[in-house]
């Protein structure tokens, strides 16, 4: 299997490892508040915290898959009109774009906003934001691979099309 497949499937793999577990365990915790709260009649307040930076790890973890993906949204109203030389120039240009975005805003952001809040504790938890906030740049640096990756198959030749079926002309009235 050739090298730029290879870490796409293991990033695949591990990312979407952390996605299962993470709602696997929201979903525990759910349960948990639901039944501490409604049952018991003492709601738990450290569940309720950690379920909302669970569905941020989630959320942003999540996002992260989808740009390995090539499943996130986009609006294709001028890219499909675009074939040839020009369409791979126009990818290569989004990708690059892309990656400037999740490089300033996810990697280098995220890094400065997590050393920012290292001394900062949780109101419940008492663990360190910058622990919390580690999910940006961690994420913003698998978004740049899988663009670095996007961009070298661009490169070679390859058409990385849509292979879902979702933009198809006449999908969304």
């Amino acid at each position: 299997m050739k090298t730029e497949k290879l870490i796409r499937k293991w990033m695949d793999k591990i990312i979407m490892g952390a996605c299962i577990f993470i709602f696997g365990f929201m979903v525990v915790l759910g349960t948990y508040q639901i039944i501490t709260r409604y049952v018991f009649n003492s709601p738990s307040t450290f569940s309720e915290e950690l379920l909302t930076y669970s569905f941020t790890w989630l959320s942003l973890l999540s996002g992260a898959y989808v740009f390995g993906k090539r499943d996130h949204m986009r609006m294709a109203f001028i890219a499909d009109k675009i074939t040839g030389k020009p369409k791979e120039y126009l990818d290569i240009c989004i990708e690059a774009l892309i990656f400037i975005f999740a490089f300033l805003t996810m990697v280098w952001g995220g890094w400065s906003i997590m050393m920012l809040s290292m001394q900062q504790k949780t109101a419940s938890l008492g663990v360190s934001m910058g622990y919390i906030y580690s999910i940006l740049p961690f994420c913003g640096v698998m978004i740049c691979i899988y663009c670095i990756l996007n961009i070298y198959e661009l490169i070679k030749g390859k058409d990385l099309k849509f292979e879902n079926g979702y933009e198809e002309k006449g999908d969304i009235a």
